[in-house]
C-alpha cells in the first residue's frame, strides 16, 4: 500500500504540497489527475524519495521511501522527461537495471523488446520519442515491481502501441498484485483502466474514490465537476513557485 499524510512541501516561498493525504490499496490502479501545476509531479517525485518533505509522512508498505534503498528496489518509475545513459544501447541499460532491481527478468526484457521492435543494439539516444518511452517500460517491466509509478505513461503513443503496454501491465496487476499510480491528464483512458482516481488541485486533494462507486459518472465528469466546485487558495508564501 502506498499512503502519503499530511504532506506538506514548499519552494522559495510557494506551497506547492499543502497538507496532502492519498491511499493506494495494494493491487489497485491509481490515476492521479489534476491541471499543470497542481502538484501531480512533486508528489511522484516525494513517492521516489527525491525530495525531503517539509512536513508529513511518505510510505511504502509502512516503511518511510526517503533514503529506503531496499524499497527502491520495489518500485520503477517512468518520468514524462525520460533519462538514458549517454551512448548507452538498450542492453546496455539493461545490463544497468540488472544490477539495480534482484528480480530483473531477462526474457521478459528480451521479449518486450521484439514485441515492441526496439533494436538491443545502438545508441538509444537516436531512437524517436515513442520508442524512448517504450524502451523505459521495456526496463520498468522487467524489473519486475511490486510497485509502478508513471508520470503521463502512453503520451504520444499511437493506439496500438498504448494497447500493448496496458496488456502487460494489467498482466501484472493481475498475476502479482503490483500496484500502480498514474499521473495523467486522459480522463478516458484513466477510466479505460483505473479503479481509483484522485483528483489534487492547489497542492490539495480535493477528491479521492472508487471508481466503481461512481458509476454511472465518467472520470471526466467528476473531474470537471469537482474542479469547478474548487475555490482556489493563494498558496504563495512570499516567494514564486519554481515546482509543480
Amino acid at each position: 500500500m502506498i499512503k502519503i499524510e499530511h504532506l506538506s512541501k514548499s519552494f522559495d516561498g510557494f506551497k506547492a504540497l499543502d497538507d496532502f493525504s492519498l491511499t493506494v490499496p495494494k493491487g489497485a490502479i491509481y490515476g492521479l489527475m489534476g491541471l499543470n501545476g497542481a502538484g501531480k509531479t512533486t508528489i511522484i517525485k516525494h513517492l521516489c524519495g527525491f525530495l525531503v518533505q517539509d512536513s508529513g509522512t511518505v510510505t511504502i508498505d509502512n516503511q518511510e521511501v526517503l533514503d529506503n534503498e531496499a524499497l527502491k528496489q520495489r518500485v520503477a518509475y517512468i518520468p514524462d522527461e525520460l533519462f538514458f545513459f549517454r551512448g548507452y544501447s538498450l542492453k546496455e541499460m539493461g545490463k544497468y537495471y540488472a544490477r539495480i532491481y534482484p528480480r530483473w527478468n531477462q526474457q521478459l526484457f528480451e521479449e518486450m523488446a521484439a514485441d515492441f521492435g526496439l533494436k538491443m543494439t545502438g545508441n538509444i539516444g537516436k531512437f524517436s520519442k515513442g520508442m524512448k518511452k517504450q524502451a523505459a517500460f521495456c526496463l520498468a517491466m522487467a524489473s519486475v515491481p511490486d510497485y509502478l509509478i508513471l508520470d503521463e505513461p502512453v503520451d504520444g503513443l499511437d493506439p496500438i502501441v498504448r494497447r500493448k503496454l496496458w496488456h502487460y501491465i494489467m498482466g501484472d496487476v493481475a498475476d502479482r498484485e503490483m500496484t500502480v499510480l498514474i499521473s495523467s491528464h486522459n480522463a478516458k483512458e484513466m477510466e479505460d483502466v483505473c479503479n481509483y482516481i484522485g483528483i489534487i488541485a492547489g497542492g490539495k486533494m480535493i477528491f479521492e474514490g472508487d471508481l466503481l462507486e461512481m458509476m454511472p459518472a465518467s472520470v471526466e465528469e467528476i473531474f470537471i465537476e469537482k474542479l469547478e466546485g474548487y475555490q482556489p487558495q493563494n498558496n504563495q508564501e512570499g516567494g514564486a513557485a519554481n515546482e509543480e
